[in-house]
């Protein structure tokens, strides 16, 4: 997926997770409406000025809950950054509501503008985990966003996307034992959560556990049926086991949802071979004289 303004894909992939931002999913691919652009310019800025995308996601969830629609789209809301909070401009309303204080803010309420200040707080699960993903767009910082990711779960062991996120920097670290303690984590914590489900099928699979990982493998089709690349790899596993029909489906369905993606002829090429043989029809047989 390349960068749709400016944000790499795995923070596109964790506001996905948030359901901040909701793009269709056809054939394998994401198709954003002129929507969810905005959604996305409405987060991305809102990130850079120091506010989790997590904090964002709760503020949404607070104005469902006090107005009794749900989901709103995030394009829907206006927002407003007072600190660190976060203010909401509800449809069709004139001022600012507060989610965690559950109150309408007027405009004397409005804090003067003064010089920032830097206040010497420990930072929040949330800013450790922004810091992680910023860590993530280089290589080279791989070993910095691990640190953060291991920072977050001290202070949210519960958190599954610090799991998952972690354990997918220590398998590009080549690190695949912690990276599959880590994927085991977020299953345990989440088990119908399909990346969790896909992250540890693949480890298991690279591992030669094939059983184990067909098992999680069809646990994240049945989460994410439309998502192409777990298609691929249980199309793998079952080729490892000899299971060539149950194989000859999967490769069928990553190309439904993949008929372009980039191991689509790698697909098609599996699929040749799993597929039955015609059997010749009997030979005639010559006519016998009397």
């Amino acid at each position: 997926m390349g960068r749709i303004l400016g944000v790499d894909a795995n923070r596109l992939r964790y506001w996905e997770r948030l359901r901040l931002v909701r793009p269709q999913a056809r054939w394998g691919e994401r198709f954003y409406s002129f929507g969810d652009l905005v959604a996305l310019r409405t987060v991305k800025r809102l990130t850079e000025n120091h506010i989790p995308a997590q904090r964002v996601r709760r503020a949404v969830a607070l104005v469902e809950q006090q107005f009794g629609e749900a989901p709103l789209p995030l394009q829907a809301l206006q927002f407003l950054e007072q600190g660190r909070d976060v203010l909401v401009i509800p449809p069709g309303a004139a001022r600012a509501f507060s989610p965690i204080k559950q109150q309408w803010v007027f405009s004397f309420d409005a804090p003067a503008p003064r010089p920032k200040l830097h206040a010497m707080t420990s930072p929040t699960p949330e800013d450790l985990f922004q810091s992680a993903l910023d860590c993530e767009a280089s290589p080279d910082l791989l070993p910095d966003a691990v640190e953060n990711y291991r920072r977050v779960l001290d202070l949210a062991p519960n958190w599954v996307d610090a799991h998952i996120n972690l354990g997918v920097a220590l398998y590009q670290m080549g690190d695949i034992a912690s990276a599959r303690a880590e994927f085991f984590a977020a299953v345990q914590l989440d088990p119908l959560n399909g990346i969790s489900r896909y992250n540890l099928g693949c480890v298991l699979e690279e591992q030669g556990e094939i059983d184990e990982a067909i098992e999680h493998l069809r646990r994240a089709a049945r989460a994410m049926p439309a998502h192409s690349d777990v298609h691929f790899n249980l199309a793998l596993a079952h080729e490892k086991r000899g299971e060539l029909r149950l194989a000859r489906e999967q490769w069928l369905l990553y190309l439904r949802y993949a008929p372009n993606g980039p191991w689509a002829e790698q697909a098609r090429a599996h699929l040749k071979k799993c597929s039955p043989r015609r059997k010749r029809n009997a030979p005639i047989p010559f006519p016998r004289k009397a």
